[in-house]
């Protein structure tokens, strides 16, 4: 007899206002578990890059009356999947209950018997205004708030906003979705007795780097809007704690502010690299253009371990090689305990870090994260006729056997992994979406250049762009390739890299 179908579950999830770092962990957890994803227009990239590689994800977004999906077709696409037995993440913009249909979506998977979870997000309503540096309650200025929409169900006869209780004093407005009807809601809010130079603010794109605000008195809002073409999303705050904006607007001081910065590093590494960009003001816009994978022949590899006990030194010159290492010996079924006395070299701190993470540390780590300077500290340290074990990518620069060679070591390097390009058909879109592109190896130029159709492509892909490279060898690919270089990190390291673009964008 076969056993019954499992049935799936659906997840409602809040995805937040648009800056990942405010997603929160059980978001996170669902979507690193989700089987299928559909997501809306406004999902960050670096929040939808959170989903497994395997995830199948559905874009059912709609911007400006541009649907991509019927509402009907997303629930039913929810629920179909569902009763395949997946895990369906149905990742909607801030709070799935706040203006986002989440309420009517949990009606019909609860009439459709399906079980789903709510993971409820920040607001655009609170979070949009914080980043402007608007607090909507202040004890001076407003003990109270009030939220709603200024894009009602357009099939109703009328309005039921009431805007004499709206036009109340002392306490703050926020509507969400007003930008089609600023000029109207504003004049009823005057003739409902609202002072025409109560203080008011629009924030477009709130908590991306793409973030604009502009303020103006309630009557003249409209306008000031129209002139500098601030259009959705939006967030509107009309009362009198937009007087403080001056003096406590934090976010669009960062140094990266307004930057949107390609992350072409594999996609497992491009989470943290994002992260970073925001916690400066810039946004991470998650593009990677390689991927991990095994060596087209594992044995040497899985040899070389089983053999570790003859070699003096492990070296590492990545942290994917680290990982592959260790997925090893798990396969072994063994654990740190199999190196014994070996000594371990990383190339850099990022490589020697991803050991501490599997509890060893690095007896050498080079003061310059290269090859070469990797090679020279082992000269130095290993002694001639050292036995050297190199874990690489297979399409590693052969500078470091060949100089251990040449001072009498005997290095044996074996392919732990390989890079492959990726297959995004949203990629040119991405990168044309950006002002800054960053290489954090020689291998994503390469697949920057293969995604986007070869060389010239690439090169012309880039005009009027900033590239920025983690060091010489990344920015020697890039010129290889016909990719001016403006930037290189003097540290090689993510860091290090932040802190050249942050040097770059200051720069007269």
């Amino acid at each position: 007899m076969s056993s019954p179908k499992r049935q799936g579950r659906v997840a409602l999830v809040g995805a937040g206002p648009g800056d990942p770092g405010l997603l929160t962990v059980r978001a996170a957890e669902l979507l690193r578990r989700a089987d299928v994803l559909l997501y809306d227009a406004l999902a960050a990239d670096a929040v939808v890059a959170l989903a497994p590689e395997r995830c199948e994800r559905v874009y059912v977004g709609k911007r400006g009356g541009n649907h991509a999906m019927a509402q009907a077709e997303i629930e039913a696409l929810t629920i179909a999947h569902a009763r395949a037995g997946k895990l369906v993440v149905r990742l909607k913009g801030g709070d799935p209950f706040v203006f986002g249909r989440g309420g009517e979506e949990a009606q019909t998977l609860r009439a459709a018997g399906i079980a789903f979870d709510v993971v409820p997000g920040i607001s655009s309503a609170i979070a949009a205004p914080a980043y402007a540096g608007i607090p909507v309650t202040h004890r001076a200025y407003a003990p109270a708030f009030t939220v709603a929409t200024g894009h009602e169900d357009p099939t109703k006869p009328a309005s039921t906003l009431d805007f004499a209780a709206l036009a109340g004093a002392n306490k703050t407005l926020v509507l969400l979705m007003a930008i089609g009807q600023l000029r109207a809601i504003a004049q009823r809010l005057i003739e409902h007795g609202l002072d025409p130079a109560t203080p008011a603010a629009v924030i477009q794109d709130g908590t991306r780097a793409t973030q604009r605000t502009v303020t103006a008195s309630l009557a003249s809002l409209a306008d000031a809007v129209e002139r500098a073409g601030i259009t959705a999303p939006a967030v509107t705050v009309i009362g009198d704690v937009v007087r403080l904006r001056d003096e406590i607007a934090w976010f669009d001081r960062w140094p990266l502010f307004g930057k949107r910065v390609l992350v072409t590093r594999p996609r497992a590494q491009a989470a943290v690299f994002a992260d970073a960009l925001a916690a400066r003001g810039a946004e991470g816009v998650v593009a990677p253009t390689i991927r991990i994978g095994p060596p087209e022949d594992p044995r040497p590899a899985e040899r070389a371990i089983d053999d570790l006990a003859s070699f003096d030194w492990l070296t590492f010159t990545s942290q994917n090689g680290v990982d592959a290492f260790f997925d090893r010996l798990a396969a072994l079924d063994a654990d740190a305990r199999y190196l014994g006395k070996i000594k371990l070299a990383a190339i850099g701190s990022a490589t020697a870090a991803r050991l501490r993470a599997y509890g060893l540390r690095a007896d050498l780590v080079p003061d310059a994260f290269v090859g070469e300077a990797l090679a020279r500290a082992l000269i130095e340290r290993a002694g001639a006729r050292a036995r050297v074990l190199i874990f690489r990518a297979a399409e590693a620069r052969d500078v470091l056997p060949e100089m251990l060679s040449d001072a009498g070591l005997r290095p044996s390097v074996v392919a732990a992994y390989r890079t492959y390009t990726v297959d995004d058909p949203q990629f040119s879109e991405k990168v044309r979406g950006c002002d800054t592109v960053t290489f954090t190896s020689a291998s994503t130029v390469r697949g920057f250049a293969e995604l986007l159709g070869g060389d010239d492509a690439a090169a012309a892909a880039v005009r009027g762009k900033s590239v920025a490279c983690i060091g010489p060898i990344a920015a020697d690919a890039a010129r290889e390739h016909g990719l001016p270089v403006d930037v290189v990190a003097d540290r090689y390291t993510v860091d290090g890299l932040l802190d050249a673009l942050e040097a770059h964008a200051a720069a007269p």
